[in-house]
């Protein structure tokens, strides 16, 4: 796509977590950003790190990737500094992240410890993320995240529904507190998607059949 004879993002540079598979809709957007002109700087951690480095030279450029465990207070604290060794600055953030024990499946039998895994990981980590890029962002700069419609009980979602209620009341007040300061907080919800954290869901396929039908 060309924009007065540009491509849509030309000259953009963007960071980009939740890159995992080729399936994962982090990487989508990181192969349509590259190829509408963006810089893309990729985040992972852990054990993951050297599968996202694998994953990341499937993209037209081969981005780097730096260490971000959105839990990790160290990680967020650093982040700006790690990733200004690769750009000067950022004009946008996609949070793609999003986890929840397999014990946040079971609504009336989740621990507290569960439950509070899911929304530090799924929710608060939007507002970490947010201001630890903040630092870095240019003027008109702009956070998306990923979401799943929240406003229902679904079916299986149990504590991770509520943990993306939490996200999304969270990036309503990221906008409020982060808007006059040039920086724009949307989410996008795709819908049930085969992704690898869509396939870590009990029942998923039920999810499918019930989006559908609604």
């Amino acid at each position: 796509m060309l924009l007065h004879g540009k491509r849509l993002l030309h000259g953009k540079k963007l960071l980009i977590t939740g890159v995992l598979t080729n399936s994962s809709i982090a990487f989508h957007v990181a192969k349509l950003a590259q190829e509408e002109g963006a810089e893309v700087v990729l985040t992972s951690f852990g054990r993951a790190m050297k599968i996202t480095k694998t994953i990341a030279k499937r993209l037209p450029s081969t981005p780097p990737v730096i260490e971000l465990d959105v839990t990790n207070k160290e990680h967020v604290e650093s982040l700006a500094e790690r990733l200004g060794e690769h750009v000067d600055h950022i004009d946008g953030v996609l949070h793609s992240i999003g986890f929840a024990p397999q014990g946040a499946f079971n609504f009336l039998e989740g621990s507290w410890e569960d439950v509070a895994t899911a929304v530090h990981t799924s929710a608060y980590s939007l507002k970490a993320l947010s201001v630890a890029a903040l630092p870095l962002m240019s003027p008109g700069g702009s956070v998306v995240g990923l979401t799943f419609d929240a406003q229902y009980a679904w079916p299986l979602y149990d504590w991770m529904g509520v943990a993306k209620a939490a996200f999304e009341s969270t990036s309503r007040y990221c906008a409020r507190d982060l808007g006059p300061k040039g920086v724009r907080v949307n989410l996008v919800a795709a819908g049930p998607i085969r992704t690898t954290a869509a396939k870590s869901i009990p029942g998923f396929l039920e999810f499918e059949r019930i989006w559908s039908d609604r």
